[in-house]
């Protein structure tokens, strides 16, 4: 059995902030040694609002051809991070619809066991950084998963402060959907963290 990391990267963006948190998130894990996998929930707003605007309707076209997440890629996974941007301090119904279809593996008992991350945006400074994080990962306890936050065991956490996961303060601008370095850095950190416990499980389990 191969002792490389297989990690998934499920999330959803509507604007590109997350597709960026995603992107520097796969190529951390990828340096570290992984087996990534990105996919993208499917969108579910209907087209007249996604048309709407203009940075929204740009980004659902540039990421048409990212593959949807299904049950296998987590099945296949020895991690998965997740990602969303915040709606009301919760996360998106997108991501929370795929979620709500894995009550089959869940109940095989596939989704246990494995490590467990992940990572959020807002519109503004405190608008949910935490609390979308927070109700991420009351699924992962349903599933027994194995959650391993970035905490402050980075000086990089001490700078953007969410031990929870990693988040970004998307500004509204000609900006939206890029993010900053102390964002980077962050995930990086996080990225290299999900990959080095997930290998250290992996390899125990193979003993």
């Amino acid at each position: 059995m191969s002792h490389n990391v297989n990690l998934a990267i499920i999330y959803y963006s509507s604007t590109g902030t997350g597709t960026a948190i995603a992107t520097e998130i796969a190529h951390a894990a990828e340096a570290a040694g992984a087996e990534v996998r990105i996919r993208k929930a499917a969108e579910l707003a209907p087209q007249a609002a996604i048309d709407s605007n203009p940075i929204w309707a740009a980004h659902h076209a540039a990421t048409a051809d990212v593959p949807a997440p299904s049950a296998d890629d987590l099945i296949w996974a020895d991690a998965v991070i997740f990602g969303s941007p915040t709606r009301f301090g919760n996360i998106t119904a997108q991501l929370k619809q795929f979620i709500d279809t894995l009550s089959g593996p869940w109940q095989a008992n596939h989704l246990s066991d494995k490590v467990y991350s992940g990572f959020t945006s807002t519109g503004t400074r405190h608008g949910g950084h935490e609390t979308t994080l927070l109700a991420l990962y009351n699924s992962i306890h349903h599933f027994g998963g194995i959650i391993v936050p970035p905490g402050y065991t980075d000086p990089i956490k001490y700078v953007d402060g969410n031990p929870y996961g990693t988040s970004h303060h998307a500004v509204f601008g000609p900006d939206l959907g890029s993010i900053d370095d102390d964002t980077r850095n962050s995930a990086r950190h996080q990225a290299e963290r999900v990959v080095r416990i997930a290998g250290a499980l992996k390899r125990g389990n193979a003993a």
